[in-house]
Order: C-alpha cells, then sequence, then structure tokens
C-alpha cells in the first residue's frame, strides 16, 4: 500500500463459509479479526488513504429466527463461528472509528453487510448455487442442505453497485455514510434455498434437487435485511428482481460450460447492462 498510495481501500478478504469456520475456527478468527485490525492499521500509516469500506455479512446480526428483517443497529452476534467473527469485525471497526477517526480523519470507514451473493464466477464449495451448477454439469442431483431455509438473495452487482457508491460517500465527506450498511434486496426477494435450487435447476435445462443428510452443524432458517438505511442516505436500491438474478447467474455458468464465448466480455457485458439501470452513478 505505500508503493500504490491508494486513496480507496476495499476490505473484501476473508474466510467466507460457515462449515469451514466450524472445522478451522482459529483460522477464521485470526482472518476475519486480527486480518481487519491489520489492514486498518495498515490503512492509517498509509497517508494517502481517505476511504475505507470493510466488508462483512448478514449474517453478523444476533439471530432468533423472529423473521423481520435486520436493521444495521440490532444486536450483533452469530451462533456459528463465521457468523460470529464478522460480528467482532463489525465492533472492532466501530471502535476503531470512534478511537482512531474523529471526523473520518485520517480517513472515513464504512461497513458494508450484503444478502446471500450469487453471480457468475463463484466456485466456492457449500455454496448453493455452485453446488447446482457442479452437479448439473456432471448430470448428478444437487444435495441441498437446509431446503426451507430463507435468505435474500442478490446478484453480485447488487452489493458491488452499493460499496462503490458508499466509498464515494465516504470519499466526499458525507458524515452520514460514516456507518454500517444493509445491502439486501428487497423483501420479494427472499426465498428458501429449495426454491432457488429448482429455479436454476429449471434455468439450466434440468437438474434434480434433493436433500441431504444433516450436516450436524446449525444454520439459520430465517435470514432477512432492511435496506432502508442504504435507499435513504445512498440512494441505492435494488434493480434486480429474483428472476432476473438468476437468470443473469446461470447464463454466466452456462457460457463457463459451454466454452464457446469469452468470459471476460459477457461479465462486462452484464456490469455495462446493470449500469445503464442505475440512474444514480450517472450523476
Amino acid at each position: 500500500m505505500e508503493e500504490t498510495e491508494p486513496e480507496l481501500v476495499f476490505h473484501l478478504a476473508a474466510q467466507p463459509l460457515v462449515i469451514e469456520s466450524y472445522l478451522d475456527p482459529v483460522t477464521t478468527y485470526s482472518t476475519n479479526i486480527m486480518g481487519t485490525l491489520n489492514v486498518l492499521e495498515t490503512c492509517r500509516a498509509v497517508s494517502s488513504v481517505r476511504a475505507v469500506v470493510n466488508v462483512t455479512t448478514d449474517k453478523c446480526y444476533e439471530n432468533h429466527d423472529e423473521g423481520r428483517p435486520f436493521k444495521e443497529s440490532d444486536p450483533l452476534g452469530g451462533y456459528d463461528l463465521y457468523s460470529s467473527s464478522k460480528a467482532c469485525s463489525e465492533i472492532l471497526c466501530a471502535s476503531y472509528r470512534s478511537s482512531f477517526l474523529k471526523d473520518g480523519k485520517p480517513f472515513a470507514l464504512a461497513t458494508a453487510r450484503a444478502g446471500n451473493v450469487i453471480g457468475g464466477g463463484d466456485f466456492a464449495k457449500d455454496r448453493l448455487v455452485p453446488d447446482c451448477i457442479r452437479a448439473f454439469v456432471k448430470g448428478e442431483p444437487v444435495a441441498v442442505r437446509s431446503p426451507l431455509s430463507t435468505r435474500p438473495w442478490q446478484h453480485v452487482l447488487e452489493p458491488l453497485y452499493g460499496y462503490l457508491t458508499l466509498v464515494r460517500a465516504l470519499y466526499e465527506g458525507n458524515e452520514q455514510a460514516r456507518d454500517a450498511f444493509n445491502f439486501g434486496p428487497d423483501s420479494t426477494a427472499v426465498m428458501t434455498s429449495g426454491e432457488i435450487a429448482n429455479r436454476v435447476a429449471s434455468l439450466w435445462g434440468g437438474g434434480t434437487v434433493k436433500k441431504c443428510s444433516d450436516t450436524g452443524f446449525h444454520e439459520a432458517s430465517l435470514l432477512n435485511l432492511d435496506n432502508t438505511k442504504a435507499r435513504k442516505v445512498l440512494g441505492v436500491s435494488s434493480e434486480l428482481d429474483t428472476e432476473e438474478a438468476l437468470a443473469l447467474t446461470v447464463t454466466w455458468y452456462r457460457a463457463w460450460s459451454e466454452g464457446k464465448v469469452s468470459l471476460r466480455k459477457l461479465s462486462f457485458r452484464q456490469i455495462t447492462d446493470y449500469l445503464e439501470r442505475t440512474e444514480g452513478w450517472k450523476k
């Protein structure tokens, strides 16, 4: 960072998988908490930095499966180690801001909490859509861990647009932007894992969905985000409904599996098409 002298910093590095946090808690905590602190300390030491966005997760809230959308002011927590490590990252950023970043100096800091992100290019293990694609390519049934669990599904371009808008607000000195923000879809985009898997199978052109045996790991049944704050403070709202998000995602994976078109060109086309819908970014 001393060599590149960045003005804007996005911290998205993490151990991002719930099940992996059960298998390797030390790496999960050291990466998600101490890793965040290392980034913040580096930013404080590099004078060029003006704005920092730390991306955490929608799972950072204390979730009692009540079904209501979480607001940024709700208590933080986490049953599993991944979720709690991200809650700790949120608390760390809030403490760091009050301890070292008065009036946004030397840099302004915000945190971002996104929903369940889907989109082309994700091949991580134990993630629903990549698991579907891997199974369907092989002609095998996909095993869904918790088919009745609901999540706020959103295409990756939605939170990315939110992060860019947030860092611009920080850079321009918007005091309200120095805080935590939910970047989630509207309530209509909340669907069960089973519904998502079946829809991916339909868009793919065929595929079998089955429930897998109990993994023994806890997963929340209900999860939803209240995106009111992002709309009011940043002017960011969802552009894509669930059907559009899934269609864009499956289109990308279909192109990847067939190998007939440039994934780079396809990705840029999807980005360009999305930006044409977001009037706020043109201002």
